[in-house]
């Protein structure tokens, strides 16, 4: 069994793909309309035919509470791996991204923690 998909909820999905596409990089891999949303998936370019990240309408109150509360509490909905998170972590700032957690080192691993202007936090991880 290996990972296919995973979600972050977002408010307007015309917006986090611009995001998801524009600033951080990724792919679109699905586009395919669905009525008033669409199944939306992005992927790294760096793994094209890897796991796929749907940016998923946030619309059933359950999805919305849960994303709020995680946003609120500052606890990252994902994370996502980089080689280097102080590099990533200058190239996000100059693009206008927003941090919450700076880079730090935690265990055997270097974090830091960005906001994805769609109500989500998003961790960043390199692993020492």
């Amino acid at each position: 069994m290996k990972m296919f998909i995973k979600s972050v909820f977002v408010p307007d999905q015309a917006k986090a793909l611009k995001f998801y596409t524009n600033v951080l990089g990724f792919e679109v891999k699905q586009d395919i309309p669905l009525g008033e949303y669409r199944w939306l998936t992005v992927v790294s370019p760096e793994e094209p035919d890897g796991v796929q990240l749907l940016l998923e309408p946030n619309q059933h109150q359950a999805a919305k509470a849960y994303q709020e509360a995680l946003f609120a509490d500052g606890i990252p909905c994902t994370s996502f791996s980089v080689e280097d998170v102080d590099a990533e972590y200058e190239r996000l700032v100059k693009a206008g991204v927003g941090f919450t957690v700076a880079p730090m080192v935690a265990g055997n691993a270097k974090m830091a923690v960005f906001d994805d202007t769609c109500g989500n936090l998003i961790q960043i991880v390199e692993l020492l």
